[in-house]
Formats: C-alpha cells, structure tokens, sequence
C-alpha cells in the first residue's frame, strides 16, 4: 500500500505531501496507506461472515490481574498526551496523527487481535499459544522497519522486542475487556501520542512515563508474560479436571 500511495503522490517533499513530517505527509505517507489495509481488512472479514465474531462479545474471558495491562499503557498514554508542546506541533499535525492513530490501532489490532486469535481459537489452540503467537505476529510485522527506514538493526531488534510486549499486553486488553473495540481504542491512543510526545515534547513531570515508556512495557510484559503463563496452566488443569469428573 505505500508503494502504490507513493507511486501516487510522490516521495515526502513533492506535490501536495508537503515536507516531510507536516500534516499532509503524515495523513498521505502513513494514514492513507493504512486506511486502505483497513477497509481491505473489513471486506475480507465481511465475505467470510467474521465481523459479528470479531467485533462481538469474546468467548474467553480474563481476570483482573489483566488490568494491569491496560492501566500501564494507559499511564504511559494519558503521560505522553500531557507532555506534548501542542503550541510548537501545531493545530494539523496533531489532527492528522490522531486521524492516524485510529487507523493504526484499527487495522493493527483486528489482524493480530482479530483474525489471528479468531483462527487459533477455530483451531482448537489454548489460549497460551494464541497469546504469544498474536504477539509474536504482531512483534515479526516491525522487522520490515529495517528495510523500509533508515534505522539500523540494533534499533528494529529493541522495537521487535517492544512490540511482542506490547502485544502480549493488547491480547490482555481484549481479555478483560471482552471486546476488541478497547484494545483498538487503547492502541490508537499509543502511537500519536509517543510521536507526538517524541517530536514536540514539553518537560514536565508527566514526561518521565512516555522517555521510558519500551523499558516498562517490556517489564510489565515480562511480569505479565509470567503470570499469564501459570495462570492459564492452572486454568487449563482445572478444566481438564473438571471435565474428566463429567460422567461419558
């Protein structure tokens, strides 16, 4: 999609994008090519009859523990949105990344939070494989960074591990909060605000969230990962205790 978007319009620089970084740019380089994924992703789901499953009621429920997940993200979030120099982005930019960040939340979390897990689940995985798997599919999308930027390996390997974090805590999101709606609206809110933050930042108290925002996501995630781990162990035994109690 952004090969066709810049086949389109041009490299950054050109034509109506603007310079790179402005508002336009933003909304033609990166929004518009994944708007066009998303509407993509939303007339594959329709055809084979899969937006009522994605979009409604899960059939795994969390706990509370799983919470934690949501609230980190949503510190390091509601800390970056207070710790942005609006004055200095400007009016624009800030729109366009907002428009941004839904499309990226959107489209990011109905693959791996949606398709992903609805398949593994059809086919019959536990729910510690479909966890770390969507995570994992969500981590090995990023390394096409090292070919599509100009940041180096050891810059794409510390985002890879980031992002598996970050996943694991998505797929936590959309346990305990039983619909995918909240882990596309709480993604949507992570990328406007840390570039937000990244390029206009204000210093303040509430920007010590968002400068270590990769280190405690991989922490939490690191926790989390463990607790996830025993806690659906321990699940899975008592399910399968209980059910070889259910006479034949």
């Amino acid at each position: 999609m952004s090969w066709l978007v810049g086949s389109v319009f041009g490299p950054a620089g050109s034509g109506i994008r603007g310079e790179e970084g402005e508002a336009m740019d933003v909304l033609i380089g990166t929004a518009l090519p994944i708007v066009l994924g998303s509407v993509i992703l939303v007339v594959f789901a329709a055809s084979v009859g899969w937006l009522k499953e994605l979009f409604g009621p899960q059939p795994v429920r969390g706990r509370g523990w799983m919470w934690v997940a949501v609230g980190v993200v949503l510190a390091i979030n509601v800390s970056a949105f207070l710790s942005i120099d609006y004055a200095d982005a400007g009016a624009g930019l800030v729109a366009a990344w907002l428009f941004t960040g839904l499309f990226v939340g959107f489209a990011e979390e109905v693959l791996t939070r949606g398709f992903v897990v609805n398949l593994m689940r059809k086919a019959g995985h536990g729910e510690i494989a479909v966890g770390l798997t969507s995570a994992g599919i969500f981590a090995a999308l990023h390394l096409g960074n090292l070919f599509t930027s100009d940041q180096g390996l050891a810059t794409t390997l510390q985002q890879v591990v980031y992002t598996f974090f970050f996943g694991l805590c998505m797929y936590l999101a959309l346990r305990v909060t039983g619909n995918l709606i909240w882990p596309i609206l709480l993604h949507a809110t992570t990328d406007p605000t840390l570039f937000l933050h990244g390029g206009h930042p204000v210093t303040n108290v509430f920007g010590l969230l968002p400068a270590f925002s990769t280190y405690l996501i991989v922490l939490t995630g690191i926790v989390l990962l463990i607790v996830f781990l025993v806690s659906e162990r321990r699940r899975a035994k008592r399910d399968g205790l209980v059910e070889a109690t259910v006479p034949a």
